[in-house]
């Protein structure tokens, strides 16, 4: 590749503060640095063994986690390559619900062998064009690399078998506890007829803490981590008004001025917010409303009347929150204070408060068939309460000792609920701990000597990528990482034997030196589910920052007078 020959400064063609970078050194090469460091941030968190980071956002809230999905969420990345990066790993994450890291790992591990082609004097088109056949290549071969396959979607045991992996990579130790519980809340929220329309948003999580992870567990119906505002705390076969807007007395948006002139004009004013506040409230009775969901703030008023007339008040702050519980009752949230019309109206079989370790919860459920047939009620039931869609909602309660502790856990959850909607799309799995992309390996690099051309310097490159992850595996565990993936290369070349074939892979429980295992036998397995675009860049271009100069930091009391 030719030099690229320095000129003179010609017209001023951006304004002034912006960066020109173009050429092979200055803006291809940097672009690959930039990603390698990237991902050498996030690559000793990947698999079961992976490190803990420590991160402290913008905010300077502490983050300590080895999800790369959180990690990259709370850097500030600038540099323009890396952030390409990081938006193919988010959208793998809005698409999959996990393998972020993977994104990261891959693609940088790409764009450095990529390095090594561009410095030998090979065209980045010509590596493009040669990873675009490796890919095609690969995606070709991972069809034949299944060797399992969900069928009964109602079966724990069949869905534990992608569970259990996706939570080991977050949770290593605890994958047979928490594999349970989401094993038990997917098959209760899946829906019965067609499991394509499983929605992950029906599987919630609450964290309480204290105890430990083993007191978790699944609670059918919506939680509320805090209890009722309202004395009565208990009430079935309840028709249920939601309200968006405050249960309190209605305020000006602009300041008024009220004109009293003696005592008994201020008790009268008094007695009548009173009155209408009461008013509200019997009205509400009289439907036949036994409870109440406001998701802004309750009046002292408004409780005292409440209490009166013995109904449950639940407080539900978060709008997203609130629009699960009207998904749960069949109900409309209405934005004025007033009774519900019957189609505006919700409903439930149970409201209680229940007390998990030292806090108050508040669940809200309906009853199943069974349920219902066996608590010899169901004539209480009133008749409009059948239009009502039973919702597969369930709850799973962590408990932690820590906040960040239960914050892992709960990440470990979303992955094993969003494996399982991946599933839904392909029930097929192919063999985990590395060993499918290390059989990519062999075969990319079986195509590419048959590859006449430039292409297969690229192809040979992706297939040596591909084995990055046995690599990160190896590191993380603690030991020789070139002999792990010099074990892995033979297995996988090699026809006979007990340990031979495109199934075997990493055992990450034997420290003392590299030992392989057969991924489908040992239950791991994953289900089938942008470095080009680094690649092709041969210009950077970047503007001057916004805003004015930064203001310097101030020091402790330096607003004191000497």
């Amino acid at each position: 590749m030719a030099l690229r020959v320095p000129q003179s400064a010609g017209p001023q063609l951006f304004k002034e503060g912006y960066k020109n970078l173009q050429g092979l050194e200055e803006a291809v090469i940097r672009n690959i640095q930039a990603t390698k460091e990237m991902s050498e941030i996030t690559r000793t968190s990947f698999g079961p063994n992976g490190r803990n980071k420590m991160v402290v956002n913008h905010l300077e809230k502490l983050f300590v986690t080895n999800d790369a999905a959180t990690i990259i969420r709370e850097l500030e990345v600038v540099h323009p390559a890396a952030k390409l990066i990081v938006m193919a790993s988010q959208q793998q994450e809005a698409e999959a619900g996990d393998g972020t890291n993977y994104v990261i790992i891959f693609a940088s591990e790409l764009l450095q062998r990529a390095e090594a082609l561009l410095r030998m004097g090979l065209h980045p088109s010509e590596i493009a064009r040669g990873y675009e056949l490796a890919l095609k290549e690969s995606l070709d071969a991972l069809e034949g690399l299944a060797v399992d396959e969900i069928k009964d979607w109602r079966s724990k045991d069949e869905l534990l078998k992608a569970i259990k992996t996706a939570i080991a990579s977050k949770q290593y130790g605890q994958e047979d506890i928490l594999g349970a519980l989401v094993a038990e809340a997917v098959v209760t929220a899946m829906p019965a007829r067609d499991h394509s329309r499983f929605n992950v948003d029906n599987v919630r999580v609450v964290k309480v803490m204290g105890g430990g992870l083993s007191q978790s567990r699944v609670v059918h119906g919506m939680v509320f981590p805090r209890s009722p505002e309202t004395v009565c705390r208990r009430a079935n076969f309840a028709k249920v008004a939601v309200f968006s807007c405050p249960v309190d007395m209605g305020q000006t948006e602009t300041k008024g001025t009220v004109l009293l002139h003696n005592a008994n004009e201020m008790l009268d004013y008094t007695k009548g917010e009173e009155a209408q506040m009461e008013k509200v409230v019997r009205e509400l009775h009289d439907a036949g409303i036994k409870a109440i969901v406001c998701g802004s703030g309750i009046g002292d008023l408004a409780i005292h009347y409440l209490n009166r007339y013995d109904m449950v008040a639940v407080k539900c702050p978060s709008k997203f929150e609130l629009r699960r519980v009207c998904r749960v009752l069949g109900a409309n949230p209405l934005a004025r204070l007033g009774v519900p019309m019957a189609e505006e109206m919700g409903y439930c079989d149970e409201l209680r408060t229940d007390e998990i370790g030292g806090d108050r919860v508040t669940i809200i459920r309906q009853w199943s068939a069974d349920e219902l047939t066996a608590s010899g009620r169901a004539d209480e039931r009133p008749a409009f309460a059948d239009r009502i869609q039973k919702s597969p909602l369930v709850t799973i309660v962590l408990r932690g000792a820590t906040t960040n502790a239960l914050d892992d856990a709960e990440r470990a959850v979303d992955d094993g609920v969003n494996v399982i909607k991946a599933l839904t799309k392909d029930s097929r799995l192919v063999p985990g701990a590395c060993a499918a992309e290390m059989e990519l390996a062999r075969i990319v690099q079986d195509a590419a000597d048959k590859t006449a051309g430039m292409n297969q310097h690229a192809m040979k490159a992706f297939a040596q990528a591909l084995e990055v992850f046995a690599r990160t595996l190896g590191d993380n565990v603690g030991v020789d990482s070139t002999a792990l993936v010099a074990k892995l290369i033979a297995a996988h070349h090699s026809k006979t034997g007990d340990v031979a074939g495109p199934t075997i892979g990493i055992d990450v429980d034997y420290e003392h030196e590299p030992r392989v295992l057969d991924a489908h036998k040992a239950g791991i397995l994953d289900p089938l589910a942008a470095a080009l675009t680094v690649l092709q860049i041969d210009q950077i271009i970047m503007a001057k920052t916004a805003g004015g100069p930064k203001l310097p930091k101030q020091q402790g009391h330096w607003d004191d007078q000497d």
